[in-house]
């Protein structure tokens, strides 16, 4: 019974552990600037106005970004409190992992969305280019 319990508690550990560095790997990597972003401000060669549509896109996009990365340090919290209580994988934890993952899908939508809504800006032989970033940044890791 005993090493059942230490194996329990353990467990717990090391996914609370697991979720709190797949977190800290996640934000680390947002605030990063991308390929994509490089491309965008440096190598398309943005018109005036597209510059100021993008930039625009941009601003409505961070404050969506801050607000989901928030909600991810909350489930954070969250998690380490139910962790904290009882040391087991109790349907707090579940909650609280459950609400850290909807947020990450959440900030992903809302990536793709800024993505599209900046492509739409561009023109025909820029968005050929851009599309190119965006595959490669999407499946670099997959290899």
């Amino acid at each position: 019974m005993r090493s059942m319990l230490l194996t329990l508690v353990m467990s717990v550990l090391v996914a609370a552990i697991g979720v709190w560095g797949g977190a800290q790997f996640v934000m680390h990597r947002m605030k990063q600037p991308t390929p994509l972003h490089e491309l965008v401000h440096e190598k398309l060669g943005l018109s005036r106005e597209q510059q100021a549509r993008i930039a625009g896109i941009e601003r409505e996009h961070e404050a969506k970004r801050q607000a989901l990365e928030a909600e991810m340090r909350a489930a954070n919290a969250e998690l380490a409190r139910a962790f904290q209580q009882k040391h087991a994988y109790t349907p707090e934890v579940q909650a609280a992992i459950d609400r850290f993952h909807h947020a990450m899908g959440e900030l992903q939508k809302e990536t793709m969305v800024h993505t599209l809504a900046m492509r739409a800006v561009l023109t025909p032989t820029q968005a050929a280019k851009f599309d190119e970033t965006v595959v490669q940044s999407l499946t670099q890791d997959a290899r």
